[in-house]
């Protein structure tokens, strides 16, 4: 049910720390945990974490994103929008619906082939080395020799590049609506 006027401090202090909260996890997880992993532990235990932190971060996502957009629409009933409203309402329901994508279809495919990917490297003695520019040649003729591996590869990055354009689109999305949060705030 719709509620007209002003939002009440409780709702106004919820969502930013909702937005505030899922914008500040996006930033962490898509810009910062990752790179250092990548060079402090090997590849397949880089891959393993992922995979334990990407469904709750995707699952998180979907909570605050239903939650931003659950309080949103109470107080901003759908024939009284502007249009700044309609694109603030609109990039909260993009954000939902790619972070369920991502939670629901890439990322669980994007971990089943690292997974397959993974069981072929340890059959050629690979993963244990930090980094990724560490024994690239092996990589590039493990590719070259075994069709199969390349095509699991191959689906691995198709996922993981999706995954990924939905994960930054939601942070674009985040970041716009924080970004009219901060524009609509009286004083700081």
């Amino acid at each position: 049910m719709p509620m007209e006027g002003e939002p009440s401090s409780l709702a106004k202090i919820a969502q930013l720390f909702i937005l505030s909260l899922a914008w500040g996890m996006q930033i962490w997880v898509t810009f910062i945990s990752g790179f250092v992993l990548i060079r402090s532990v090997s590849r397949h235990t880089f891959g393993l974490v992922q995979s334990k932190i990407f469904p709750f971060y995707f699952s998180a996502l979907i909570i605050c994103a239903f939650l931003n957009l659950s309080i949103f629409a109470c107080y901003h009933p759908r024939e009284l929008l502007t249009g700044l409203e309609t694109l603030q309402g609109s990039l909260y329901f993009i954000c939902l619906l790619l972070a369920g994508i991502n939670a629901l279809g890439f990322s669980r495919a994007t971990t089943a082939a690292m997974f397959r990917m993974q069981a072929i490297e340890q059959e050629h003695g690979l993963g244990g080395e930090v980094g990724l520019a560490a024994r690239r040649e092996a990589y590039q003729q493990l590719r070259e020799r075994d069709p199969k591996y390349q095509a699991v590869r191959q689906t691995f990055f198709k996922n993981h590049g999706l995954s990924s354009l939905c994960n930054l689109v939601c942070l674009a999305c985040n970041s716009v609506n924080l970004l009219c949060l901060a524009l609509h705030i009286s004083s700081v």
